[in-house]
């Protein structure tokens, strides 16, 4: 049977980013028309296009950045469906660099909303980040105001039927830049751990987990909603604590040896980080797998098969049982996050 994308013409925003390039091994199984990768980095473009060279005719490489919106309207041209992953993402860069994050998230943002009305794409999925709620840095206040303008682009698309919804994102574990990969390289090359604070908890997601979602906002998008992922909470300490075991038995040292340094919250990162606000759980709804909060400023009731009310709380990572060290195991396990890789033995992460 024809898959959702069968046929299809697909934009990936950021696509050479580690949720983007996940979505494309994924979109690419149903056989699109094509699938036009977006991004500025040409270097990343040409290990993508080496890995992935026996779908050269399905797939074009496009450089450009989202803060230009001649240059998105173009690549946007034939598209049926966007995803839109690309993002200023590190706090303490964002923290130091606001106006840079604003120009990347905020307005890239408004760039692909109006390219998109503008070449009357079917859907665009937005994908943004637990950080955005109650934010207390510049990259989760950029996230948050995106959201808001994917929101309130629903109702503004005139004669055009372009629909748009956003995912929200916890931490992606293993993905560029987290903090997984991190470990592993400090282990393997200083035996040291540097942890902000042991007591933080995350929400966090499989890099899986996180492509099935923005793959079924996609689907299930009616106009306007935010689809968040049930997600389990990790505390910290669990999660050094299971790095250093494993990773230290792989590589032959005595996880004994391996310090854990604590230096101190980032300047405006939090100790625990929320999904919803208990705003938001008064009219959301619940899937099997994820909740839904739809756009309040639609006239239309969205209905969704199997939904039910949301218990009205705020979802913080505070207030959720974390995830037993078994449990944390079993998940790094099962996606292959324990393996000591070469970059982290060659002083690469």
């Amino acid at each position: 049977m024809a898959g959702y994308f069968t046929d299809k013409r697909v934009l990936i925003i950021g696509g050479t980013g580690t949720i983007g390039t996940s979505l494309l091994k994924t979109v690419l199984k149903d056989q699109p028309q094509v699938v036009r990768i977006f991004s500025r980095d040409e270097y990343k473009q040409f290990k993508l296009q080496q890995s992935l060279s026996e779908y050269s005719e399905r797939i074009r490489y496009l450089i450009g950045d989202v803060r230009d919106l001649d240059r998105v309207s173009r690549a946007m041209q034939d598209i049926d469906y966007v995803f839109h992953t690309a993002a200023m993402k590190h706090v303490p860069a964002c923290e130091y660099n606001p106006f840079e994050a604003v120009q990347t998230n905020i307005i890239g943002t408004q760039n692909v909303i109006q390219a998109s009305l503008t070449m009357g794409v079917q859907k665009t999925i937005f994908t943004s980040t637990d950080k955005s709620i109650a934010p207390t840095n510049t990259y989760g206040a950029s996230k948050l105001m995106a959201e808001r303008l994917i929101s309130a682009a629903q109702n503004q698309t005139g004669p055009k039927n372009t629909i748009f919804a956003a995912v929200r994102f916890g931490n992606v574990m293993g993905s560029r830049g987290s903090v997984i990969p991190l470990f592993k390289w400090q282990i393997a090359q200083k035996h040291e751990v540097t942890v902000t604070d042991l007591s933080m908890s995350r929400f966090m997601m499989t890099l899986q987990q996180a492509t099935d979602l923005t793959i079924q906002a996609m689907k299930y998008a009616q106009g306007g909603e935010i689809f968040v992922l049930k997600m389990p909470v990790i505390k910290l300490q669990d999660l050094v604590d299971v790095m250093i075991e494993k990773v230290s038995n792989q590589i032959g040292i005595n996880p004994d040896k391996v310090r854990i340094k604590e230096i101190g919250l980032r300047p405006g990162e939090k100790m625990y980080e929320e999904l919803m606000t208990a705003e938001e759980t008064m009219h959301a709804l619940e899937l099997p797998d994820m909740f839904v909060i739809p756009n309040t400023f639609l006239n239309k009731k969205i209905r969704y098969a199997d939904e039910r009310n949301v218990e009205v709380q705020t979802y913080s990572s505070n207030h959720f049982r974390t995830v037993s060290k078994n449990e944390l195991i079993q998940m790094l396990t099962e996606n292959h996050l324990l393996d000591v890789l070469e970059p982290a033995l060659r002083g690469d992460y």
